[in-house]
């Protein structure tokens, strides 16, 4: 998606504010900066200007001279301008996260007084910062957070290393602490499959036959045909833009657009026409679109609302997991934005993670169909180039991404949540380890690199499981 931005806003000049699809990338421009930064001042609770610097302004190069913004802590929202013919403004809602108006507010969403469940996860750590004691795991922590003396910078905000259910190792970076809520970007995806799992298990949906959206009900609709499995995999067929790889020669990318410049996510992605044949090895193409939808599915099947929705996430999932700082934000109308935006404290990411790393069972309770995480991290054919599964990342296979992060150090039998800018929660089932590192990273590769070198060490810094 950054590249998305990027490109969408290469070459602007005056003669050509006035085009569509130049309006529309400033749009998205002005929606990413005011959206990002609301969720950093008013939800991570971190510094706003520090937070641009290192995780907008990049994004926004070569143009960010051009990008304006004001953070109104009174009234908690910011505002973004762009070149001083596009503003966007973001509010803070509370436990419904940031939103950029799209027109008119939203009515006002009423949640009524939340206590969280016990958790039936057993406590992963204490009140404080877990120390290494080994001095291989700190070498291992001093290298993650190395930064590089010239961009593009690294930025590790958040580490957790978490073996046998408990904490081993972690740090964070100036300003961040154990409970304080980082940007999953992408991760969010493997929590929208936690939550369609979630459905399955209580027998509400089905990954076979057509998905339940009612614009493509008519059999003779071609997308009558894309199933959730299909969703969740990336291989619906459907053109709603590219997530993953955006193509310079265009204009903006739907899937930016979609996020941050659209008040309905989903019904702008169930819009969207075939390219391929949902299923077909050709039809794979990481999209927004599609989580974005699956998130449409589980909000008509927790009661059709915002509130009723978080109600299910936290019931169902977060407070089974002992995950109490967590938001995830939602749209205009109140379909949780599962492709991209939930923010958690790492310790939180990594206990989602121990819920895979578990079969999908918590305190003897199963949350997740059986082998729906084996199914999570099968890979689908046609993302060779890549390595993904089903709402997951994955090194059970033989393509180019999965040889490239094995050769590096991640197990061939791991699988992870990976958001955009090198957010990861990487599960290694054999070794009983989940390892999260979250930051705003511009290194190649999302600093994969680096990441599976943290992972080898921490490896080999550890008895046999």
């Amino acid at each position: 998606m950054r590249h998305a931005i990027s490109f969408a806003l290469l070459g602007a000049t005056p003669a050509l504010l006035g085009c569509g699809s130049l309006d529309r990338a400033t749009d998205v421009a002005t929606g990413y900066v005011s959206h990002q930064l609301c969720s950093a001042a008013f939800v991570s609770r971190v510094e706003p200007e520090q937070f641009y610097r290192e995780a907008i302004a990049p994004i926004l190069a070569p143009v960010s001279f051009l990008s304006g913004h004001r953070v109104d802590r009174e009234r908690e929202q910011v505002t973004a301008s762009f070149a001083g013919v596009s503003q966007a403004r973001a509010i803070d809602r509370g436990p419904l996260g940031c939103l950029v108006l799209q027109g008119e507010p939203p009515a006002p969403v009423t949640l009524p007084p939340h206590t969280p469940a016990p958790a039936l996860l057993t406590e992963i750590g204490g009140p404080t910062v877990v120390e290494p004691t080994q001095p291989a795991l700190k070498q291992a922590l001093d290298r993650a957070f190395t930064e590089n003396a010239n961009p593009p910078y690294r930025n590790t905000k958040a580490v957790v290393v978490v073996r046998d259910g408990s904490v081993i190792a972690e740090r964070y970076a100036p300003g961040y602490g154990i409970d304080t809520q980082v940007m999953g970007w992408s991760a969010t995806k493997s929590v929208t499959n936690a939550l369609i799992g979630i459905l399955a298990r209580q027998g509400k949906v089905s990954l076979e036959g057509p998905a339940p959206i009612a614009a493509w009900a008519n059999p003779k609709d071609p997308r009558h045909a894309i199933s959730i499995d299909n969703l969740l995999r990336m291989n619906s067929g459907l053109d709603i833009g590219d997530s993953l790889t955006a193509r310079a020669s265009t204009a903006f990318d739907a899937s930016a657009y979609m996020v941050f410049g659209v008040r309905d996510m989903a019904a702008f992605a169930e819009k969207a026409p075939l390219k391929a044949a949902p299923g077909a090895a050709a039809s794979w193409n990481y999209t927004n679109g599609n989580t974005l939808l699956l998130s449409r599915i589980i909000r008509d099947n927790a009661g059709g609302d915002a509130a009723s929705t978080l109600a299910f996430a936290r019931r169902e999932l977060f407070d089974k997991l002992g995950m109490r700082h967590v938001t995830l934000e939602f749209d205009a109308a109140g379909t949780p934005i599962g492709s991209s935006h939930m923010l958690a404290s790492a310790r939180d990411w990594a206990r989602f993670g121990l819920l895979y790393l578990n079969d999908g069972v918590v305190g003897g309770e199963r949350l997740l169909p059986p082998g729906w995480v084996d199914y999570s991290a099968t890979p689908t054919p046609g993302s060779e180039r890549f390595g993904y599964a089903a709402g997951f990342w994955t090194n059970r296979g033989n393509g180019e991404g999965q040889r490239y992060r094995i050769a590096r150090g991640i197990p061939a039998e791991a699988f992870f949540a990976r958001g955009a800018n090198g957010q990861y929660v990487i599960i290694v089932p054999s070794q009983r380890l989940v390892v999260a590192r979250f930051g705003p990273a511009f290194t190649e590769r999302d600093d994969m690199d680096v990441v599976a070198r943290l992972v080898a060490d921490v490896m080999q810094a550890l008895p046999p499981a």
